[in-house]
């Protein structure tokens, strides 16, 4: 029986340059494997492929020169150790993501929760083309969350507590974009100028400052052939629910007006701006 490609790649089986080996992608969310399914990962490829694993570029894992007559052991032997195959070609790829507030001393948010909910809601999801979503954990942006077709960025929103300051000067020496200033021991904060990294409020002795942790969104962003930072519409987003529904509209958004072979970028662009816009900011309104 002659091989079904296009089914393959559809279950992570990547066509190599040599003939009839195969490399395969494993299914990882947020960049998270435990031990046990690094083993099996290492066991199979010592077994099955040429003893390495590849470390894509969006903290998947690749297994090379797996032979098409083995194709059905290896998810046999991996299913053993709880990992599970990828997914290529036109759907929802990989949720990546930092390690976020969970290890990180800057994040804030728990960046693997969104991603494994974000994986849980979206993953394998048939789409006009690929579709990637990123979540990184604060301002640092180690994710880089703007070259996704969805960013996810940690933010928390704060608020001065007058009674609860002393005037140290903490927040003022940690605020990296000169939002906040001491006169005579009072804090002077310049809500324009802050870019919700929550470094006062992490700093702050006293807990003189009130924090919602929340999400900065981007959309439409590219990073290969075409270069595209994504751009954001709502400036916060204080829920998780809201979030949900704003990706919630994002991908019907391409679902239903993308051309095939279309990057959400470029379907953004002939539909209009505005009407995505206006899309994304329904879907915050109306959401509990």
């Amino acid at each position: 029986m002659a091989a079904d490609y296009a089914t393959l790649k559809k279950g992570g089986w990547m066509r190599q340059k040599q003939k009839n080996n195969f490399s395969l992608r494993v299914r990882v969310v947020g960049g998270n494997l435990t031990a046990t399914q690094l083993a099996k990962i290492a066991e199979v490829a010592e077994k099955y492929g040429e003893g390495y694993a590849h470390l894509t570029s969006r903290q998947s894992v690749e297994i090379p020169f797996i032979k098409l007559e083995n194709v059905d052991d290896v998810k046999s032997a991996l299913a053993e150790g709880g990992v599970e195959p990828g997914v290529c070609g036109p759907r929802v790829r990989t949720i990546t993501a930092c390690q976020g507030e969970a290890v990180c001393p800057s994040g804030c948010i728990d960046t693997y929760a969104i991603a494994k909910e974000l994986d849980d809601r979206y993953f394998a999801r048939e789409l006009p083309h690929k579709f990637k979503f990123g979540v990184t954990g604060c301002q640092n942006n180690c994710l880089k969350a703007e070259e996704n077709d969805v960013g996810i960025k940690g933010a928390i929103k704060v608020k001065w507590l007058e009674s609860a300051c002393i005037g140290c000067g903490v927040c003022a020496k940690a605020c990296r974009r000169n939002a906040i200033r001491i006169e005579n021991k009072k804090v002077i904060f310049d809500e324009s100028q802050c870019n919700f990294c929550g470094r006062c409020y992490k700093s702050c002795p006293t807990d003189a400052w009130e924090a919602t942790h929340g999400y900065i969104v981007s959309f439409g962003g590219l990073f290969g052939n075409s270069i595209n930072k994504g751009e954001t519409i709502i400036p916060f987003v204080e829920d998780k629910q809201k979030l949900l529904e704003i990706c919630d509209a994002a991908i019907s958004f391409f679902a239903e007006n993308a051309n095939p072979g279309e990057r959400f970028k470029f379907t953004i662009d002939r539909i209009g701006h505005d009407v995505f816009a206006q899309k994304i900011k329904d879907a915050y309104n109306s959401a509990p």
